[in-house]
């Protein structure tokens, strides 16, 4: 512990974390012996005058179970992490740059009812309105956990706001999701690895973001990736942000190397391509969203578009969890 800084503080992040996880089970604990005694109380007096308290702390009892129950779920190794998100347009035009910034916005109103912080990183404007692509932090316990099953190719139809003949269109938008990595030495990057430019930046942020050279873009020579980040006017924040984004991808990179060698020991067939879309979304001529992995789905868009999606999220961990038990993995 002395000797090594870096171990002391992952164990105290671990410590931390752990400590976090187990608050909520106390509260439980608590909570439920004091709604049976309540509930004893009142049956021995025979009064009823404690009833409304007594549903009221089932409720809570229930939910605080429920809360449980999907925390259970989570299997994978960065699961407790925070996460990144990273959404890109597909093919739709400015149809497209609209969905990924409609995306970003279901994201975030997700986050806040979590009470995750959710920060846009990087995002580049489209031609003519919406984003290119954005890319995002969510810091919280088990945020990636939550999200990682949000990864790939999503699907919108409806009317386009931005056709004057009021026609149907239809868009895709794909999404990564990347564990933060917390520890600087899981993924090691040498210093001749990179390729760091600098420009100004092209995003809305006031007259000093552009005056300066203070966005940065960051290549890894070996691998070809590269990440960039514009929205911040000090270049010093702006290439932490980077080295975040980059230290996320080559983690997740190393996890996709993994699974691909998993599935061609195990013979498995798995497509994770452009086009195959995992969630679709139609606004027109019905509402509906459907999961084409977990067949779960919701006639009320609306609200999910407006962050409530955890639905479709726990049904994506049960889904993913019966998938590694067949297959051996858990």
């Amino acid at each position: 512990m002395w000797n090594d800084s870096q171990a002391a503080q992952r164990l105290h992040a671990d410590l931390a974390r752990r400590r976090r996880e187990l608050e909520p089970l106390r509260e439980l604990l608590s909570k439920a012996e004091d709604t049976a005694v309540l509930a004893q109380l009142a049956e021995e007096e025979g009064s009823g005058a404690e009833a409304d308290e007594i549903v009221a702390g089932l409720t809570l009892v229930e939910r605080m179970i429920d809360e449980q129950e999907v925390i259970r779920l989570f299997s994978g190794e960065y699961d407790s992490h925070s996460a990144l998100v990273h959404i890109n347009a597909g093919a739709g035009g400015t149809e497209s740059c609209d969905w990924v910034d409609m995306l970003a916005r279901m994201y975030g109103r997700w986050a806040e009812r979590h009470e995750y912080s959710w920060e846009i990183i990087d995002r580049t404007p489209g031609d003519e309105a919406g984003s290119r692509s954005i890319t995002a932090s969510v810091d919280g316990d088990h945020a990636y956990g939550r999200l990682r099953g949000e990864r790939g190719v999503h699907r919108l139809v409806r009317i386009s706001p931005f056709d004057a003949a009021s026609r149907r269109h239809t868009s895709f938008a794909s999404v990564d999701v990347m564990p933060e990595v917390e520890e600087a030495d899981e993924v090691e990057i040498g210093p001749e690895d990179l390729k760091i430019d600098t420009f100004r930046a092209s995003t809305a942020g006031g007259q000093h973001v552009n005056k300066t050279d203070s966005a940065v873009r960051i290549t890894h020579l070996p691998t070809g990736i590269v990440v960039s980040c514009q929205n911040e006017r000090s270049q010093h924040k702006n290439r932490s942000f980077a080295m975040r984004v980059l230290k996320a991808r080559l983690l997740d990179l190393q996890r996709q190397e993994r699974e691909a060698k998993l599935a061609e020991l195990r013979g498995e067939q798995t497509e994770i391509a452009w086009g195959h879309q995992i969630r679709s979304y139609v606004l027109h001529p019905y509402q509906m969203v459907k999961d084409h992995r977990t067949e779960h789905q919701s006639g009320n868009a609306g609200p999910m578009l407006n962050g409530e999606i955890d639905e479709f999220l726990e049904a994506y961990l049960r889904y993913d969890m019966a998938l590694r038990a067949k297959s051996g993995a858990l």
